[in-house]
């Protein structure tokens, strides 16, 4: 029995993607987002979740694809980044899938529209690519102060 891990899939336009799912704390509806002075381009804002101000990133923003209408079917994947919770806005969630190892290859060093830097690999499940981020890279650590520091502005004009 070859060892699979188990990833959230999710929709950026056409391209199908995943995480880790130990990563993901839940999925939610989009909701109002509260915008940020001073926040980086690809920060949408934040929101109020259960007591908690979350930033929201635009996933679309993030990796340079042209954003979209939010539509019935997009949500807001709640993650951990480190020891940050963040959420991540996406066109639609698919599933959750097991994805075996050895289906998974190193990310090819040009993939459309995505930075290869953000890209653990890409999961091959029957004819589907999947390409699974890894979500450490996703923020940088001048972008991360950045979002506490914009934490820091919400919080104090609250």
């Amino acid at each position: 029995m070859s060892e699979t891990i188990q990833v959230v899939s999710f929709k950026l336009g056409s391209e199908e993607y995943g995480v880790d799912i130990a990563q993901v704390q839940e999925i939610n509806r989009m909701v109002a987002v509260t915008h940020v002075p001073r926040a980086p381009q690809f920060m949408e804002g934040v929101i109020n979740l259960r007591g908690q101000l979350i930033p929201i990133i635009d996933l679309r923003a993030r990796f340079g694809m042209p954003r979209a209408e939010h539509t019935k079917n997009t949500r807001i994947v709640v993650t951990e980044i480190g020891s940050k919770r963040v959420g991540m806005v996406v066109d639609s969630v698919s599933e959750v899938l097991r994805l075996p190892v050895d289906q998974i290859e190193a990310a090819p060093d040009m993939i459309t529209g995505v930075d290869t830097e953000y890209i653990r690999g890409v999961g091959k499940i029957e004819d589907r690519l999947i390409i699974l981020l890894d979500l450490a890279k996703i923020i940088t650590g001048s972008e991360k102060r950045e979002l506490e520091s914009a934490d820091v502005e919400v919080t104090a004009a609250a």
